[in-house]
């Protein structure tokens, strides 16, 4: 599997490009402010064709450039209903200092010409490679993350978290559409019940793994995962 990564623009989104090999078609990632320039330079590198984009959440330092992407290579977006008046809207999920600054932006927000829904649990097959999606609000009400395998003995899977989870660190939730007991939850439901050897790219920062964020991260230290539904009757 290939995935190829860059921080955008002044929020340093990290904006991920996944396929299953070089020369194939791959799926974006979270194409922040300033990304369109960064996939270009990737899908040229690596003879790639993007075929979709998904998007971890709403907010626009991961959205901004949803539609020049998705436009420039005739993709789908995908996103979580939750989240989607934030596309046309994203002064609507964040701080009034963010919004005065976008504001000032001449640039014109809105959906792409191709939007499809995310669900919980859905498994999508794009590009040759299979995610499982996860719907985990807290940080936003349409936060999703997006998990899939990657071959390798010691890499149980692959977690695009977004801003769920970060090395030492979760996502904030004091922004509109936040809420820190959801997020808790969301952590005990979505990120505790993992393998310790999966993998985490983060909308932020450095990558980590679920085991080293079990051991260290304060906020999922003696946080309890929620049981799994018994199977059977």
């Amino acid at each position: 599997m290939l995935i190829a990564a860059f921080p955008a623009g002044p929020w340093g989104t990290n904006c991920y490009v996944v396929a299953s090999a070089s020369g194939e078609e791959c799926v974006v990632i979270d194409p922040g402010k300033d990304a369109t320039s960064g996939v270009a330079d990737v899908v040229r590198q690596h003879r790639l064709r993007p075929a979709a984009v998904l998007l971890t959440h709403g907010h626009i330092d991961h959205v901004w450039c949803v539609v020049p992407v998705t436009g420039a290579y005739d993709a789908t977006a995908y996103l979580h209903p939750d989240d989607r008046g934030m596309l046309k809207d994203p002064a609507s999920g964040v701080s009034p200092e963010w919004a005065q600054l976008l504001l000032g932006s001449d640039y014109s927000f809105a959906e792409p010409d191709d939007l499809q829904p995310l669900e919980d649990g859905v498994k999508l097959e794009l590009a040759g490679v299979e995610f499982t999606v996860d719907h985990a609000p807290g940080h936003t009400r349409g936060s999703v993350t997006f998990r899939t395998g990657y071959g390798h003995e010691d890499v149980a899977e692959v977690m695009f978290a977004g801003d769920l989870l970060f090395a030492g660190s979760i996502g904030r939730t004091d922004l509109p559409g936040g809420d820190h007991a959801t997020m808790l939850r969301s952590l005990a439901d979505k990120v505790l019940p993992l393998d310790d050897r999966v993998v985490v790219l983060p909308g932020h920062g450095e990558q980590t793994t679920i085991g080293r964020e079990r051991a260290s991260n304060p906020y999922l230290v003696g946080l309890q995962a929620s049981p799994r539904p018994a199977r059977g009757l």
